[in-house]
């Protein structure tokens, strides 16, 4: 396992300002050592947490180009149901959203492989990501995937009520491969996928999900 990149800076910044606290504390003789021991422990502990946040595993990812969605994310289905996507489609569609609590792993994986036919990039709320209306008002972007054969599929990185910051590195008329990374989003969030309404579903509401791995959906095969 290693870290991901997008942790290095912030890892370094609050492991400096820690280590600059605590031997404050532990010179300052008129700072009980209790407290000073106390605020050591609580240090560790939040920085395990920080480290544990942005890992980045070493895992055997999924490739099946036969109409096979992966999961995106790590975490877990909060939503399954037919619903109106206005932005790009303007039509119904199956949406599928996978919430990530702080303790999932956040890198954000392509369900399928083809070419980022459409990408923006909205500024918002940052309501709790399991909001019904984070989907529409929260921080997100919009990426929408075309496949050589097949429709195209709809992805929504959603920022929750910790995430600030949503990283996405494709560009549109980019290529991408399944499971192959394409973006981070930090601390709490949500990624909705939106599949076309004859799509299997294979996933049931609560199941937990491994990025890269899990398979969400089955899309009709073509000629």
């Amino acid at each position: 396992m290693r870290l991901h990149k997008e942790g290095h800076l912030f890892l370094l910044i609050s492991g400096l300002v820690m280590a600059g606290l605590n031997v404050a504390l532990f010179s300052l003789a008129a700072v009980p050592a209790w407290l000073s021991y106390l605020v050591l422990g609580f240090s560790l502990v939040l920085y395990g947490l920080f480290v544990q946040f942005f890992r980045h595993p070493n895992r055997q990812v999924s490739v099946n180009e036969a109409g096979q969605i992966i999961a995106p994310a790590d975490g877990k289905v909060v939503v399954i149901e037919q619903t109106q996507e206005e932005e790009y489609f303007k039509a119904a569609r199956i949406q599928l959203s996978i919430f990530m609590s702080p303790f999932n792993v956040h890198v954000n994986r392509s369900p399928l492989s083809g070419q980022v036919s459409y990408f923006k990039y909205h500024p918002g709320k940052y309501l709790v990501a399991w909001h019904p209306k984070s989907s529409t008002e929260n921080e997100r972007t919009t990426l929408v995937i075309k496949p050589p054969k097949g429709p195209e599929i709809l992805l929504r990185q959603i920022a929750g009520a910790l995430a600030r910051r949503i990283k996405c590195y494709v560009q549109p008329g980019q290529q991408v491969q399944q499971s192959h990374e394409f973006g981070f989003i930090k601390f709490g969030s949500r990624v909705d996928v939106f599949l076309p309404l004859d799509a299997k579903v294979m996933v049931k509401p609560n199941q937990i999900t491994k990025g890269g791995v899990t398979v969400l959906a089955q899309l009709p095969t073509t000629a």
